[in-house]
């Protein structure tokens, strides 16, 4: 009974370190994209405004004692040929084009004269991870009112989307120059040197340019109105 007991347990042992031996490299290429916001996201299919920033994992196991080399190829989809590639295990890359792009992870295992092979043959069924960057859009108001309700307060923006570029001028009828900013999410509150400026018109001048290479050459007049109020605003609408 004992000898049997002995050989079970020492088949059981060979069983296990046979499997362990058929454990080969094995890749799963995944992403965290973090928004503009800070936001993050983790998966392969992505579809976001631009500026995005993602780091990209290769997720290898079993690597053991083989020796691995790794190529991030990065294409526009519809195109051919990388327009980037990186060699690194896991990297990085901030997105600022307008498009769909395709990631996918080259990568190559060496042991003695064994060779696992993730490449071109890999990725004709493989998904590759996806990176939609939207078209921009960039939107200003003709008006504000900042007057204290907490409401409409600040001038800026009225939508925008997809924007590496974000340059803002208010200049009052002589054309002087009272405030600019470099950041859609910014705006001028209307004051000049910390004071009120009056109620009036006013001047914006927007240059931007967006993630699909659209330049955004904006100029128009901005009310500001400092009577007005919300409760008004809704009281006239019914």
């Amino acid at each position: 009974m004992k000898i049997k007991q002995l050989f079970t347990l020492s088949a059981a042992l060979l069983t296990t370190l046979w499997a362990s031996a058929q454990q080969y490299p094995t890749i799963n290429p995944t992403a965290v994209c973090t928004t503009e916001d800070g936001q993050e996201e983790t998966g392969t299919l992505f579809s976001k405004p631009a500026p995005l920033t993602a780091r990209f994992y290769a997720n290898a196991e079993n690597v053991g004692g083989y020796n691995a080399t790794y190529e991030w190829h990065f294409t526009l989809e519809g195109e051919k040929e990388p327009y980037l590639v990186r060699y690194e295990e896991d990297t990085d890359y901030n997105f600022t084009k307008a498009g769909t792009h395709l990631i996918e992870l080259y990568a190559t295992f060496i042991q003695g004269t064994d060779t696992i092979r993730y490449t071109e043959e890999y990725w004709l069924e493989a998904v590759p991870i996806r990176v939609t960057i939207s078209e921009s859009i960039l939107e200003m108001p003709n008006a504000f009112s900042p007057n204290g309700d907490n409401w409409n307060e600040v001038y800026k923006a009225k939508k925008y989307q997809s924007l590496t570029e974000f340059h803002a001028y208010i200049f009052n009828r002589w054309g002087q120059k009272l405030y600019e900013w470099h950041d859609p999410t910014g705006g001028w509150d209307g004051k000049f040197n910390g004071k009120d400026v009056k109620q009036g018109v006013y001047f914006v001048l927007v240059k931007a340019k967006g993630a699909d290479g659209r330049e955004y050459n904006i100029r128009r007049d901005v009310n500001l109105l400092r009577g007005f109020t919300e409760t008004e605003n809704s009281s006239s609408d019914q």
